[in-house]
């Protein structure tokens, strides 16, 4: 009697083990999930753009205006590579925008921080300057040589989102 009882024990062991993975494979199912896509956190460049714009050589240039929806994600000022200014941010769509400004060689300058796009002939006037398109496989771009440094206005998003985060950018 024992031994039956020993087996119904594994039996029902086994049994509470099929239906928890089964009711966990629903929960598995059913719920939503997405590991794929970590949440991207929203960082504060006021401390860094001081900072830059004390130690450039040159008029730093940040967004001002833009909707609550655009999210600064990150920010870099290397006053040893060329006062390089670093500014990424994520459209309201999600895509990428990266305002980028440099002293160091423009050619070599704009390949680096277009991905390697290549220039069009299509020029816009924003903001009271002459932006060229670029256009890549990684990146489209707008792009503005004045004295002294070059500024890039690149990412993933449409031209209509990197205008429109050029139209924003202000110097002071």
């Amino acid at each position: 009697m024992a031994g039956r009882q020993g087996k119904q024990t594994v039996r029902n062991m086994l049994w509470s083990m099929v239906v928890i993975c089964l009711v966990a494979g629903v929960i598995y199912i059913f719920i939503p999930h997405d590991e794929s896509k970590t949440p991207v956190k929203r960082v504060d460049y006021r401390v860094e753009l001081l900072t830059a714009r004390r130690a450039a050589a040159y008029p730093v240039a940040a967004p001002e205006g833009l909707a609550k929806a655009w999210k600064p994600t990150s920010v870099r000022f290397d006053g040893a590579k060329h006062d390089s200014w670093h500014l990424g941010f994520l459209d309201p769509d999600g895509e990428y925008v990266a305002v980028k400004q440099s002293t160091g060689k423009p050619s070599e300058f704009i390949d680096e921080a277009t991905q390697r796009a290549v220039r069009t002939k299509t020029t816009e006037e924003i903001g009271g300057r002459t932006w060229q398109r670029y256009e890549g496989k990684t990146y489209d771009a707008l792009v503005s040589r004045d004295k002294g440094a070059t500024t890039v206005v690149a990412g993933t998003a449409s031209f209509g989102q990197l205008t429109e985060m050029a139209q924003a950018l202000k110097t002071s």
